[in-house]
């Protein structure tokens, strides 16, 4: 499983970070941070999920007002 993370995108309301702790709060960006992630396109980062924290990640997606975050399968089928 992988998240891709839309930081342009992000308006800073950290509920990503209270739900998965592969997001962290950039105060000063007003922005999360995807943990690890890698910048695949400009502001576009992703990084792979692990087993023990799928459960986490897909919430932390669901729980953000805009959209920006999406959770693919091990097939690349978006499920979140």
């Amino acid at each position: 499983m992988r998240i891709e993370y839309d930081r342009d995108t992000c308006i800073g309301m950290f509920q990503c970070v209270a739900e998965w702790d592969g997001f962290e709060r950039d105060s000063d960006a007003g922005k999360a941070v995807l943990v690890d992630g890698e910048e695949t396109d400009e502001d576009v980062f992703v990084r792979e999920v692990p087993e023990d924290a799928e459960l986490d990640a897909k919430f932390a997606a669901r729980s953000c007002p805009v959209d920006a975050i999406e959770v693919y399968d091990d097939d690349g089928e978006q499920i979140v």
